[in-house]
């Protein structure tokens, strides 16, 4: 059944590039530039795009070189002024052989030079064919094609540097170390399994056993890395709560830098959920304002409430503000010690607000992390900087650590864990070599599902699915 549904990818050594149909798309930004650029990949590439160029023989020319011409159409009508630069199999992105066209900018242009490429019976490529062509032709693992994908979408410095790291391979050779050693001891136990009847013993069961439990610790150490690149990768879901007109649509506002939320003094302003990305220090936050928590009669506002709770529930970090303009009740201090119990592990910070009217007499039973005035942009800084801190508090991260950020990856580490544990089990318990076998060989299948030398079609289906068309 596991053979069926499961193909062993070749080594990038063992394995040829497959030139298939070409295929092409524009793989800059629609819009208005300078420069667009139409990548065509694929079998015959080059000799189909000379069809429809002009200028020079592009077939006689030699990989890594640009040439000016013209693009025409099946008209012989001139489209526009190009570039082509020309890479011959295997020195390409896929391992195809590959035309990049740059054409001018435009919206119109660029479309009508795709047209004309496509009329030379290339078909449209699909999201993430050309990233996947190149896994498939041993260009680069499949948690590097993976980090093509988180390096598109990084919206923050710190996110783009755990997809840098990934691209590089870094999580790759750590994968390929732990399969060398499941790889050599399941060769050993193995053998043994070959020579039973003889009764020679192959794998000193002392030394296998502390192989497991090193490598169990190695794993361990790189599931510890996952919360910290959930949050680099995802961003750090930050809910303001509070009561009605503390403040929390002000702060917001102050926070992105342009009035995203409706900041009025009439309280109920809000009333559902409003999320906003913003990037402090390199790190991604997701602010969520949310609608002031009180009983009301208004079935809108009452449905931003239950909003409100949720996005509570889903937080990486919760700011409570309390109007330091209003006396505190004993209800509101109930309220607060609610919200930090119910917080449970989750960072969470009291912080006073409207600090410039403050009332002069304060409630000293409020331990506030910090008092502010948005308006005024009193303390606005170092509320950023607090906030960083406690969303990464006791993880940790540096520019040179190595972050998984990936769910998929998490969980085939988490399951070949458990397989080495239950190996380690096995040998406590002196079972015989052939149950040690089954586990040893189920780790190795998940390690090889996270670098693609073990996939299936579903999974593949499912990482390129995420891939912008010309990537």
């Amino acid at each position: 059944m596991a053979q069926q549904t499961q193909q062993q990818q070749p080594t990038t050594e063992q394995r040829e590039i497959t030139q298939k149909e070409p295929i092409a798309a524009i793989a800059t930004p629609i819009g208005e530039g300078g420069i667009a650029v139409i990548r065509v990949s694929g079998k015959n590439a080059i000799e189909r795009v000379n069809r429809a160029f002009t200028g020079t023989d592009l077939t006689q020319e030699k990989s890594h070189t640009v040439h000016f011409g013209k693009i025409v159409n099946k008209k012989g009508e001139v489209v526009d002024e190009v570039l082509a630069t020309l890479f011959h199999s295997p020195r390409s992105y896929t391992g195809e052989e590959t035309v990049e066209i740059s054409c001018h900018g435009g919206v119109l242009v660029t479309q009508a030079v795709l047209e004309a490429v496509l009329a030379l019976g290339i078909r449209s490529a699909e999201p993430g064919e050309f990233t996947q062509r190149a896994f498939l032709n041993g260009k680069m693992e499949l948690s590097q094609a993976e980090a093509v994908a988180d390096l598109i979408h990084a919206k923050s410095q710190k996110a783009m540097d755990a997809a840098h790291q990934q691209l590089e391979g870094r999580l790759g050779e750590h994968i390929k170390k732990f399969r060398q050693q499941i790889i050599d001891a399941t060769a050993m136990v193995e053998l043994e399994l070959d020579f039973i009847e003889e009764d020679v013993e192959f794998a000193n069961k002392e030394q296998l056993k502390e192989l497991l439990l090193a490598l169990d610790a190695e794993i361990d150490r790189l599931l510890d890395t996952y919360e910290t690149g959930r949050l680099v990768k995802h961003g750090v879901r930050t809910v303001f709560i509070g009561q009605p007109n503390v403040g929390k649509s002000t702060l917001l506002n102050t926070l992105v830098g342009k009035d995203r939320a409706i900041v009025t003094d009439i309280a109920g302003t809000t009333r559902d959920t409003i999320d906003v990305d913003w990037s402090y220090d390199g790190l991604l936050f997701k602010l969520t304002d949310t609608a002031g928590l009180r009983e009301t009669e208004d079935l809108v506002e009452a449905e931003g409430v239950k909003r409100s709770q949720k996005a509570f529930e889903d937080a990486d970090l919760v700011v409570y503000l309390k109007d330091l303009s209003r006396k505190g009740t004993p209800e509101e201090r109930k309220e607060i010690g609610t919200f930090q119990k119910k917080a449970g592990d989750t960072p969470f910070l009291l912080i006073g607000t409207k600090n410039d009217i403050a009332l002069e007499v304060e409630d000293e039973r409020m331990a506030y992390d910090l008092k502010i005035s948005a308006l005024e942009g009193e303390k606005i800084e170092e509320l950023k900087k607090l906030m960083k801190q406690r969303a990464l508090e006791n993880k940790d991260y540096d520019t040179s650590s190595l972050l998984v950020t990936s769910s998929r990856h998490r969980e085939a580490l988490l399951n070949a864990q458990e397989d080495v544990q239950s190996a380690i089990q096995a040998l406590e318990q002196g079972m015989t070599g052939d149950f040690l076998s089954i586990d040893l060989r189920a780790a190795l299948k998940e390690l090889g599902t996270i670098t693609g030398e073990i996939t299936n079609e579903d999974v593949l289906d499912s990482i390129f699915s995420r891939f912008c068309i010309g990537k």
